[in-house]
């Protein structure tokens, strides 16, 4: 189950939630998986990119929809974290 939802900042602004392939579950297959406020869409070029780069995270995306049902998210850009450097030891 994965465990993103939309906050708010000290400042009232809205916070960007990121996601990692650890947190959703680390799915093998595209499809429509269940968020933990609506559904979660993940293709087959996240997964690629989840399997190249295991650590990256995606900025979730809230999708429009009717006020009466689940929200729709599906991943965004994503970041791939630094490496250590060998100095930093």
């Amino acid at each position: 189950m994965i465990w993103f939802f939309k906050k708010l900042g000290a400042e009232g602004q809205s916070v960007v939630n990121k996601i990692t392939w650890q947190r959703a579950g680390r799915v093998t297959e595209p499809g429509r998986y269940m968020f933990r406020y609506g559904w979660l869409t993940i293709t087959a070029d996240d997964i690629a990119i989840w399997r190249q780069f295991p650590e990256a995270s995606f900025t979730l995306v809230s999708l429009p929809s009717d006020p009466d049902s689940p929200e729709e998210f599906h991943l965004g850009a994503f970041e791939i974290p630094a490496s250590p450097s060998l100095d930093e030891h």
